[in-house]
Order: C-alpha cells, then sequence, then structure tokens
C-alpha cells in the first residue's frame, strides 16, 4: 500500500472509504434531498403527497407561532452564548493554573456534557420546581422568594438557558483549555520583564491569541444554540403559554403530532438556511478580529 501509485493506489483508498461514504449517501444524503423536495408538498403520512410548490413556504410568513418560535430561539441565545463562553473561559483560566485537584475539577465541569440530556433535564426539573425544587429552597434561606420557574411564561426560557450552559459548560472549557496551552509562555514572560499586570496580559495576551479559539467556539455553539429542543422537549414541552417554543420544537411539532411532514420540511429548511447565512456572515468578517498567529 505505501509503494503503491496511481489508479490502484485510488481504487484501495476508495475500497477503505466505501463503507462511510455508503452509510452516509444512504443515511444522510438522500434523506436531505427527500427533505427539500417534501418542502414542496403537502403530506400526512397516510396520503401520497401532493405537489403545492411554495405554499409551504409562503404560510411561513403568516404563521405567527413561527414568528414566535424564531424569536424564543434567538432569545436562548442571546442568554444561552455570553454565559456559556464567559463561564467557560473563567474556568479554563483557573483550572490552566497549577493548582491542588485540577485534574479532578476538569473531568468534574466535564462529566455533564457526557451526561443524557433526558437525565439533565429531569434533574434540573426537579430542581426548578417552585415548591420542592431546591433552588427555591436555596433562595427561602436569603429570605428570596423563587419564581414558579418552568410553570411561568417570563423565569421558563432564563431556566432552560441556565440547564444549558451548566451542561456545556465543559466542553467549551475543554477547547478553551486547549487554546490556552497552545500559547507559548514566552509572552508572559515578555510581559512580566515590562511589568505588566494580570488584566493587562490578559487583555493585550490571552484574549488575541485566544480569538481563534473563541472563533471556532462562536461558530459550533451558535449552530447548536440555533438547534436546541431537548431539553425544551423534556422540560416545558414548548410551554408554558408558549413561551419556550423554538424552531426544532415547532419542527417536531408539525411533523409527528400533527402530521404536516412538508410543512416541517419547510420550517427545517428555513432554519438551515438561516444557520447558514449566521455561519458565512461569521466567516466573512472573522478577518477583522480573528488571529491565526500568521
Amino acid at each position: 500500500m505505501v509503494g503503491d501509485k496511481g489508479v490502484k493506489k485510488f481504487l484501495v483508498i476508495c475500497l477503505f472509504l466505501l463503507p462511510n461514504f455508503a452509510g452516509f449517501i444512504f443515511f444522510i444524503g438522500i434523506p436531505i434531498f427527500a427533505s427539500f423536495g417534501l418542502s414542496f408538498t403537502e403530506w400526512d403520512l397516510i396520503s401520497d403527497p401532493s405537489w403545492i410548490g411554495l405554499e409551504n413556504y409562503k404560510a411561513l410568513l403568516h404563521d405567527e407561532e413561527f414568528k414566535s418560535a424564531l424569536v424564543h430561539t434567538l432569545y436562548f441565545i442571546v442568554g444561552y452564548l455570553p454565559l456559556v463562553m464567559t463561564g467557560a473561559l473563567a474556568i479554563a483560566l483557573i483550572l490552566n493554573k497549577k493548582i491542588k485537584g485540577r485534574v479532578f475539577f476538569r473531568a468534574a465541569y466535564f462529566v455533564p456534557v457526557i451526561t443524557s440530556w433526558v437525565a439533565v433535564s429531569l434533574i434540573w426539573k426537579w430542581l426548578f420546581n417552585p415548591t420542592y425544587g431546591l433552588i427555591n429552597y436555596g433562595l427561602s434561606l436569603i429570605g428570596v422568594a423563587g419564581p414558579a420557574w418552568l410553570q411561568d411564561p417570563t423565569w421558563a426560557m432564563p431556566a432552560i438557558i441556565l440547564t444549558s450552559v451548566w451542561k456545556d459548560l465543559g466542553f467549551v472549557m475543554v477547547i478553551y483549555l486547549a487554546g490556552l496551552q497552545g500559547i507559548s509562555p514566552t509572552f508572559y514572560e515578555a510581559a512580566d520583564m515590562d511589568g505588566a499586570s494580570p488584566t493587562q496580559k490578559f487583555r493585550h495576551i490571552t484574549l488575541p491569541l485566544l480569538s481563534s479559539t473563541t472563533f471556532f467556539v462562536l461558530i459550533i455553539s451558535l449552530i447548536n444554540s440555533f438547534q436546541v429542543f431537548d431539553q425544551v422537549m423534556i422540560m416545558t414541552g414548548g410551554g408554558p403559554a408558549g413561551s419556550t417554543s423554538v424552531l426544532v420544537e415547532r419542527i417536531y411539532k408539525h411533523a409527528f403530532e400533527y402530521y404536516e411532514m412538508g410543512y416541517a420540511s419547510a420550517v427545517s429548511w428555513v432554519l438551515f438556511f438561516i444557520i447558514f447565512i449566521v455561519t458565512v456572515v461569521q466567516m466573512k468578517f472573522q478577518k477583522r478580529w480573528v488571529d491565526y498567529g500568521n
């Protein structure tokens, strides 16, 4: 294999890639194109799909539930992104230092990441219980009457945001740790010789050299945020009064509760284009603030 050249080497490579490529085509590629075709049809899973052209997309323009779900998704993103990124960076900065038990704390913060969303959501649903939950009990100890959380339209989304941040904090922390460990100590040694304060070193060395890591975290976190679903379905089901309805939750309900597969496909493709456009815009403007050390 090492000495093979030309067509023979190419065929051997294709042979090894074939199982993975075939799986991608049959289980991802074909369903993606099928869903795009379905978005132009009306299909209830029982009768044959009927072609209706752009009607599903036109209906989206007048669908108040879709608009509300989009607003709630953006609300989640605005609350989630700053918390998870700043929190993870702060923890990474601490655990990057030579402190006692840092290996244990690194592992402890990562445990929620590998925990099932179902288990996490059920635990936090109990914690947010207004009567028996530990959160309101803790607040009562300092004389604060806790809200109804998941039963209150005002507090339901903040509760979901806090749950999501708690679960994802360890994942983002690991990425920031990798970025911090990639910064050469010589930068800090030179700064120490110049008498720079910790704040100055963080602002002028750490943040600029972490910009590529921050950009990567921003991209993947934003994409995941647009697809928030599990915690919403388990903790609130989109309620109360639709205050936590999000785009993927609407896709699920239109597809598997209302049996409007064509409409659900249209919503999913609108979500895809939103994510695609946001990602392209981020890629376009990254050069203004991202430093790859070139």
